[in-house]
């Protein structure tokens, strides 16, 4: 018996390492994007910002947008108030070149799983830019972010452009732990995009055009949940436009936003994350998440059977640092483009809060409702 695990472990030790690999291959392979600040743009640019109750946050971003070093007469700016009880609403209205629509107007009192979504679909009727880009309340940026997409924009075309997002503001291990695994998703993001598998992004930093909007019509097939306003539309995207999807790796470019505060937030996130799974169709996908999510089950199994053995003790042990080894991989070189070296001095420890979340979080996604901007939903 204790041969027939050690096999299972070597085999699913090799398969994630493989899979890990190909990964770090993926983002070594994606050139870092330069920015040229001399660049006269062309672009008109339509940033969406869905907020709700963003009283904390709503004036940093649009201070930040605001300095943008991009022409006024080529930016436009839309805030989509989703029934917020705070005072987010008057906070925009103190910005005179912010146009601000109440998403209260529209659902006429109408109960929704997807007003996120909802919210960025009337802003697109609204707006007049050819790129819509999308970002979060609780965003902030440098002065050349909108500069360096429209840039990229230009130089290639793409329907579809995923831009980086990081954490900032961190102050303890566990708004570190979430830091360290969401460096993980952008390099798999980046990854997935160079090997042209456009399945991965994040609504904080995201790009699209209006004619590839329009013609997947919009969220039209996925609007049913509440997530997917950037997975599942980045899908829809890249099915009807192949290879026309892309990472923007570069520096300038990048978006930071807040770590969860709470275990419960934390978990509500990434529930809402992993609740899109079961709506990809594209197989690999679906392949990535589940051999992920059966070597953790794997491992947590085994650390429970060690109780019995010392055996089983040491192949849990012996594997676990092997995963995280081959994880420093990615992520080294990965955290090395978002200057966050330091973060990984207590990754091997990491490993125990990583394992049973991934578990967790792929489980509860799966069955029930979460719980997202005080709000029950599917």
């Amino acid at each position: 018996m204790i041969n027939l695990i050690l096999f299972i472990a070597v085999l699913f030790f090799l398969g994630y390492a493989i899979l890990i690999l190909y990964f770090r291959a993926g983002w070594q392979a994606s050139n870092e994007f330069k920015v040229k600040k001399d660049h006269t743009p062309v672009t008109k640019v339509t940033i969406i910002i869905p907020a709700r109750n963003e009283e904390k946050n709503i004036e940093r971003i649009l201070k930040d947008i605001r300095a943008q070093i991009y022409p006024d007469d080529l930016t436009e700016i839309i805030v989509v108030d989703d029934h917020s009880t705070d005072t987010t609403a008057e906070i925009v209205k103190r910005f005179p070149a912010v146009k601000l629509i109440s998403l209260n107007d529209y659902t006429n009192g109408q109960v929704l799983n997807a007003y996120k979504k909802k919210a960025i679909e009337i802003a697109i009727q609204q707006s007049s830019g050819e790129l819509i880009i999308t970002t979060d309340a609780d965003c902030a940026m440098c002065e050349f972010w909108l500069l360096s997409i429209v840039c990229y924009y230009e130089l290639y075309h793409h329907k579809l452009i995923a831009a980086p997002v990081a954490f900032f503001n961190y102050k303890n291990w566990f708004q570190n732990f979430q830091s360290v695994d969401f460096l993980t998703m952008q390099g798999v993001t980046a990854a997935l995009a160079r090997f042209r598998s456009g399945t991965m992004c994040n609504g904080a930093n995201l790009a699209y055009t209006r004619e590839a909007f329009n013609a997947v019509h919009g969220f039209e097939g996925i609007n049913d949940i509440a997530s997917g306003d950037d997975m599942l539309l980045m899908y829809k995207i890249d099915q009807r436009f192949p290879r026309q999807t892309s990472y923007l790796k570069c520096k300038d470019a990048i978006v930071y936003t807040d770590a969860m505060h709470s275990i419960k937030a934390f978990l509500a996130q990434r529930i809402r994350w992993a609740s899109k799974a079961s709506r990809f169709k594209d197989s690999r996908l679906v392949f990535i998440l589940v051999c992920v999510f059966a070597f953790n089950l794997f491992l947590l199994i085994l650390l429970a059977a060690s109780f019995f053995s010392l055996t089983l003790l040491k192949i849990f042990f012996t594997v676990l640092i092997a995963k995280a080894g081959i994880e420093l991989c990615l992520l080294l070189p990965v955290s090395r483009f978002f200057n966050k070296r330091h973060e990984l001095h207590y990754f091997y420890f990491l490993q125990f809060v990583h394992i049973p979340y991934i578990i967790l979080s792929a489980i509860l996604s799966q069955f029930g409702s979460y719980e997202w901007k005080d709000r029950k939903v599917k």
